[in-house]
């Protein structure tokens, strides 16, 4: 059995994306996992499907319903401080409603995590390897990386993918410390929360590098109904200037 994870689920306008029965099969079959899901002030019937979604798994499944919308990074926030706080809770992490990364590998990366005391952080990456299922509009792809190697280079971090909605992290006082506030980017929250670890690490870099493992994903399918636009990549640039300007070595 692996060790205790909850998972953030955050969902806005999720009702027809939310895979419901895959869902509850496979929080029936991995009871050490529990969930947290995160309505973000949805206009349509998304509250409803997730309160279907904790039927029958009700001490394994919360809701959170936030009759605002605040945006998917105060979601995450909310959930994970939700998370943080329960007493059983080794690793905490969130997940993108969609699930363009499937649940299993939240296995994956819980064992990752098991085996390995040094990483504190484990971040899903979308590599496309051979034998590995990761599937990706090429547009998105190729944003992605200019995207990347930006923030490679503002950070002074080699990370491959900051964006991927498939993130876990080992329950210590220093990580409730990266969401006891409210995050200044909307669109690139994934960012700060590194640049916030790099501050509280003292901007030690080497450790960083080494509590930060990126996972690649065995399988990554482009969902449709993704509300991330191509021009949302530019806007995303400004935020990334915003995260560095505030949290960069004095």
């Amino acid at each position: 059995m692996s060790s205790p994870c909850s998972i953030v689920i955050p969902c806005y306008n999720e009702e027809s994306r939310f895979p419901l029965k895959p869902f509850q099969a496979f929080a029936a079959a991995n009871p050490s996992i529990h969930f947290l899901l995160v309505n973000d002030g949805s206009r349509d019937r998304t509250l409803e499907v997730l309160n279907r979604a904790r039927q029958g798994l009700e001490n394994q499944v919360d809701v959170i319903d936030q009759p605002a919308n605040g945006g998917k990074a105060e979601a995450v926030r909310t959930g994970l401080l939700a998370a943080l706080g329960r007493p059983d809770c080794r690793y905490a992490g969130f997940w993108d409603a969609d699930m363009a990364t499937p649940l299993a590998t939240i296995l994956d990366l819980v064992a990752m995590l098991d085996r390995r005391d040094d990483i504190l952080m484990i971040f899903g990456a979308r590599v496309k390897l051979l034998g590995r299922f990761v599937e990706r509009r090429a547009i998105r792809h190729y944003l992605g990386r200019v995207f990347a190697t930006t923030v490679s280079i503002i950070l002074r971090l080699p990370i491959y993918d900051t964006q991927c909605g498939a993130k876990i992290f080992r329950v210590t006082p220093g990580t409730r410390e990266l969401f006891a506030e409210r995050f200044s980017s909307r669109w690139v929250f994934d960012v700060e929360i590194i640049a916030r670890f790099i501050r509280q690490s003292g901007y030690n870099m080497p450790f960083v590098e080494a509590s930060i493992y990126e996972f690649p994903l065995p399988e990554w399918r482009d969902v449709a109904g993704s509300r991330v636009r191509p021009h949302d990549f530019f806007r995303a640039f400004f935020e990334i200037l915003k995260i560095h300007l505030r949290y960069r070595a004095r």
